[in-house]
């Protein structure tokens, strides 16, 4: 698979220019996936800018580009502060983090992210990891079911749809796609088909990774890697990483809640550049369905 379909980025333009690059910029990407950021990133940064880039599957490796200015990392962004601070570079000038599952992840059916292509329940971005879908599916018990439906996905029948995987997995191993989509059919809302099935994977798709856990700890720690001035950028794809994004832009914490000191004034290590999140066209979303969903959030450090 080529770079071009390997992921067709969202608020392609409009992310780019919200790192405000410079001919020495020092960027951050902690979702390199088919280059398409990075590589615009590099033309924008001169001879002197400097990429360091992250993305924990191995299925990306095949579309780094070789550029002197260019440090990959083969690791999943949480350990962001780490990496950074081993290749002394902290005091970055930009973060762009472009989150959710990449074209590739969703369009190779053997990955198991895509509830259209037939695979084995897998949905793990570091293919290295323990857990995949298929434990999860399998092998959790009932109440942690429930709590990655209730946490996780948007839908109306959570305890039928724990009823039906636990009664299902006990006649049969559940192990693609295509069988966990079989025994839901029952469960499908009129006309909301996709929709339906689309938060029944999502919900597992972000414990395999633990996606908000890993989302969490990567912002928590851009305060020490940006310097001040420089630009914090997040593309969501789903309203609990929308959340997260948008309370830790506001107040420094998940809650959302501004902390002040003694004397009353807040510590909030970065200012929001965009008070509504930025959102694709509606000729974007015409070219890259996927992209419907997708939020942009611009902040500053101060």
């Amino acid at each position: 698979m080529t770079n071009s379909t390997y992921h067709v980025p969202v608020l392609f333009q409009e992310s780019i220019d919200a790192l405000d690059l410079k001919s020495n910029s020092v960027i951050v990407d902690v979702t390199y996936g088919g280059g398409g950021h990075s590589k615009e990133i590099l033309k924008c940064i001169g001879n002197d800018g400097v990429l360091i880039a992250f993305d924990q599957d191995e299925d990306a490796l095949a579309n780094v580009v070789d550029d002197d200015r260019l440090i990959f990392v083969d690791s999943n962004f949480r350990f962001l502060y780490n990496f950074i601070k081993f290749h002394d570079l902290l005091g970055v000038d930009g973060l762009l983090a472009d989150l959710g599952v990449s074209s590739h992840q969703f369009d190779v059916g053997e990955r198991g992210f895509s509830i259209r292509e037939e695979g084995r329940l897998d949905m793990r971005m570091n293919q290295k990891a323990q857990l995949s879908a298929f434990k999860v599916v399998n092998e959790y018990p009932e109440k942690e079911l429930y709590r990655i439906f209730n946490s996780f996905a948007d839908l109306q029948n959570t305890k039928r749809v724990v009823m039906t995987i636990t009664a299902e997995r006990k006649k049969k191993k559940i192990s693609t796609t295509g069988d966990l989509v079989k025994i839901l059919q029952d469960l499908v809302p009129p006309k909301k088909k996709n929709q339906f099935l689309a938060q029944v994977f999502q919900a597992i798709r972000i414990e395999v990774n633990d996606e908000m856990g890993a989302l969490m700890d990567m912002l928590e720690q851009t305060a020490k890697v940006i310097k001040p001035g420089g630009k914090l950028v997040v593309i969501s794809y789903h309203s609990i990483e929308d959340r997260l994004v948008k309370n830790f832009i506001k107040a420094g914490n998940f809650e959302g809640d501004v902390e002040t000191d003694v004397f009353g004034v807040a510590n909030v290590p970065f200012k929001a550049v965009n008070k509504k999140p930025i959102v694709p066209s509606f000729e974007e979303i015409e070219r890259n369905p996927r992209a419907r969903s997708a939020k942009l959030r611009i902040a500053v450090r101060t």
